[in-house]
């Protein structure tokens, strides 16, 4: 599997959320992460610095991507997207008391402040969630990354996301919050 394509302009991405799963033969993944519990379960994907959250309640299914300029998706099911300008929150209710909201900025830092940025991510990266580097890409000594933190509670998903792009000094940083009620 080649490299993930990382010098795609940040503000190119797209923030996608369906109500259907999606197929993996769509996405080069690059490491994944199943979570099960008593009332949902889920699957994590990164998908090079982006990623794809499935996440399954009885018959219901959200899915929560970050894609590619021209990546083939379908359209069936597409609730939302979103470009990556700046910041946005969204908030949607799913019938039967499936609820989410996300919140995702793109943070564009000084050279110094993306490199400290970068450093503390990474470190803090090793204890916690799936962290994906890409050294074939790396810029100044810094590689792309995707980390993708989350918090499987009884009734609530928690998911963190932080996406490096070194050549851009960008961050994408996404929160999500999915609430079963």
């Amino acid at each position: 599997m080649d490299g993930p394509k990382t010098n795609v302009a940040v503000s190119e991405l797209a923030f996608s959320l369906y109500q259907r799963p999606l197929h993996p033969e769509l996405f080069d993944i690059y490491s994944r992460r199943h979570l099960k519990t008593e009332k949902y379960e889920t699957i994590l994907w990164a998908t090079g610095c982006s990623h794809v959250v499935s996440v399954f309640s009885g018959d219901l299914c959200l899915t929560e991507l970050i894609s590619l300029p021209g990546q083939l998706l379908p359209k069936r099911g597409l609730i939302e997207r979103f470009r990556f300008q700046g910041r946005k929150n969204h908030k949607c209710t799913l019938s039967r008391g499936l609820s989410y909201m996300t919140d995702f900025q793109v943070e564009k830092m000084s050279p110094n402040l993306y490199r400290k940025s970068h450093t503390d991510l990474e470190r803090f990266a090793r204890n916690r969630g799936m962290f994906v580097r890409f050294p074939k890409q790396s810029v100044e000594g810094l590689e792309p990354f995707s980390y993708i933190d989350f918090e499987a509670r009884r009734d609530e998903l928690h998911i963190h996301a932080f996406h490096a792009f070194p050549d851009q000094v960008t961050i994408i940083k996404t929160q999500s919050l999915v609430d079963f009620h």
